[in-house]
């Protein structure tokens, strides 16, 4: 991110609305950038992806852009794609301590 940005961020999450929804929209976010990043860690394009998995490469980019939520049968297609497995885990809420 430019450093431009990052101020901006910053500002807008000042606004305890924005930094609530920002906040819950933080895993999704977590889903989607893990894909790309295992996916580019393979050496893998959408189209080649596509290829070996048969989910179509349009959709493949819709889950990498955000604009569709993958089910977990999915992931695990993607996952065996590229040679992977998927993990997903709960974790404890860090939780504020006002001292």
């Amino acid at each position: 991110m430019s450093r431009k940005f990052d101020d901006f961020l910053q500002e807008q999450l000042q606004d305890p609305e924005i930094r609530k929804e920002y906040e819950a929209l933080q895993p999704e976010h977590t889903v989607i950038q893990s894909m790309i990043d295992a996916r580019k860690k393979s050496g893998m394009t959408q189209k080649e992806l596509a290829e070996i998995t048969g989910i179509a490469q349009g959709d493949i980019s819709k889950l990498e852009r955000g604009s569709a939520n993958p089910s977990i049968r999915t992931l695990q297609r993607l996952a065996k794609g590229m040679g992977m497995i998927l993990k997903i885990e709960f974790t404890p809420e860090q939780v504020s301590v006002v001292k």
